[in-house]
């Protein structure tokens, strides 16, 4: 297995989360990139025990490093969902140190998994910041943003039928309202009443409704 070198293949640099360790040459898989180390911490002293801080790392039940020292420089490097390296504990030796299981570039920043408690005391309540993690939230907001725009151009397209349907309905009216118009112009020409009498008919109508006979023409010859 590949071992630290000693000219230091990492720099401390600004990262998503604050401060972060980056690779500063090619880190094959399996190299050891660093050791996690502090004060061990004794769970059977209440002293100690009463000791907290984010850079604390659980060897066994009772030992615990207290990474909160400035030398540790093993504490910058931040959690990731999908890490490139991991945490090689060794409790006998009352050891700790970041190893890694993928190949990693100059430039990228180193990462392990802090584990289940850790995530769920700390990271969980303000949001892990993860590349994976924020690949998620970003895939969120694009398809809540996606969601929108089709909830939008549904809702247009469901005004736009309405609209449409109204605006038939209307003709519709129309068209119904100038038939009967034609229809009743139709019947006036034709001389119809509008107590609906005939006007051409055999008799007239006098002003007080009764009918006035015809003169009949006087017999010759009288």
């Amino acid at each position: 297995m590949p071992t630290i070198s000693s000219n230091k293949p990492y720099r401390v640099g600004r990262s998503r989360t604050g401060l972060g360790l980056f690779a500063t040459k090619p880190i094959k898989k399996g190299t050891k990139i660093i050791r996690y180390f502090g004060p061990l911490l004794d769970s059977k002293k209440k002293d100690e025990d009463a000791i907290e801080n984010k850079y604390l790392f659980e060897l066994t039940n009772r030992w615990t490093i207290d990474g909160s020292v400035r030398e540790n420089v093993a504490r910058y490097i931040n959690h990731a969902c999908r890490p490139n390296a991991e945490s090689d504990v060794r409790p006998r030796k009352r050891k700790v140190f970041i190893r890694a299981i993928k190949d990693i570039e100059p430039g990228d920043e180193i990462n392990y998994d802090y584990g289940t408690d850790y995530f769920k005391a700390y990271l969980k309540p303000i949001g892990c910041k993860c590349d994976a993690c924020e690949k998620k939230r970003k895939k969120k907001r694009a398809e809540a943003r996606a969601e929108r725009v089709r909830l939008k151009e549904r809702a247009e397209r469901k005004a736009q039928r309405k609209a449409e349907k109204l605006a038939e309905e209307r003709a519709r009216q129309r068209k119904a309202k100038a038939k009967k118009a034609a229809q009743a112009n139709g019947k006036l020409a034709n001389g119809t009443a509008l107590n609906g009498k005939h006007l051409n008919g055999p008799s007239l109508i006098n002003t007080a409704g009764k009918k006035v006979p015809r003169r009949s023409a006087a017999p010759l010859g009288r």
